[in-house]
């Protein structure tokens, strides 16, 4: 990777990411090229991290061996049809949510090496989790090359399905939200128990990353690290009890199952209206 030189169309919050994490595992800046229509958060860029700021999309395109697709769904197309492509071209890998591949080679007007990456929001502190999948066209050290650049940020996972990426949304790409509404309920319940907001908000936060670090780093499952930590006849006990009775395990799974409904249909609205 430190010969491979990196483009990003696009210089938003998960390029930005993106690209602090490849600086930090050992790719040089020189070899990072990015352009975003907006002038002054393409300076601000390549002035803090040190990156070549290109005049162009098709400057990004001529200089690069991977370009990182790292715009709006809905400009998508737009900024395909805008590319000159030659007779070799790079690996693209897409972090849009939403554009199957058939559609962003079809804007293309011929099938291109690419893949979707699915990546989620913590991969802005580096702990994110991205949904990996590669059309027919993709050799395997191009993906070992995206399967790097998204590890910048977080942990891989390669589907075989392209359609598994809207179960990829559903879980990960929403799945910040659920635990911070998760987090919103246990502080509130803290301060309606007596607690100040400050101890509620570090007692929530700090379970939370404890509860999320144990279950990486030990082989049970969460269903067994949580009955070790419900005593017969104890507080956690009647919480889950409580819980139970309210079916908020199913909730949980119908509010998944509804993300990925909705993941499902605005890919086909963006097809249609792109």
């Amino acid at each position: 990777m430190e010969k491979t030189k990196i483009g990003f169309i696009g210089a938003g919050n998960m390029a930005r990411a993106l690209i602090g994490g490849l600086i930090s595992s050992g790719v040089p800046a020189r070899n990072i090229f990015s352009h975003d229509p907006d002038a002054s958060r393409l300076q601000n860029l390549s002035r803090d991290i040190g990156i070549s700021a290109a005049d162009s999309n098709q400057a990004v395109l001529d200089n690069c061996d991977v370009v990182v697709l790292a715009v709006k769904p809905q400009a998508m197309r737009t900024v395909i049809s805008g590319l000159r492509l030659e007779q070799t071209v790079p690996l693209f890998l897409s972090i849009a949510a939403g554009l199957r591949t058939t559609a962003l080679c079809q804007w293309f007007g011929r099938e291109v090496p690419l893949v979707r990456a699915m990546p989620n929001t913590p991969a802005l502190v580096r702990a994110g989790a991205t949904g990996l999948f590669a059309n027919p066209a993709v050799s395997e050290g191009q993906r070992e090359t995206a399967e790097t650049i998204m590890r910048a940020i977080g942990i891989t996972l390669w589907l075989d399905d392209e359609l598994q990426l809207d179960a990829v949304t559903a879980v990960s790409g929403s799945g910040p939200a659920y635990f911070f509404y998760l987090m919103e309920a246990m502080e509130r319940a803290g301060k309606e128990l007596g607690l100040d907001a400050e101890a509620a908000r570090l007692l929530t936060v700090q379970t939370a990353f404890g509860a999320a670090k144990l279950a990486l780093e030990v082989e049970e499952e969460p269903k067994v690290l949580r009955e070790r930590v419900t005593s017969p006849g104890g507080t956690t006990e009647q919480a889950i009890t409580h819980l139970d009775q309210h079916h908020a395990g199913d909730t949980l799974v119908a509010a998944i199952k509804a993300a990925r409904d909705r993941s499902e249909q605005l890919a086909e609205q963006l097809e249609q209206s792109s």
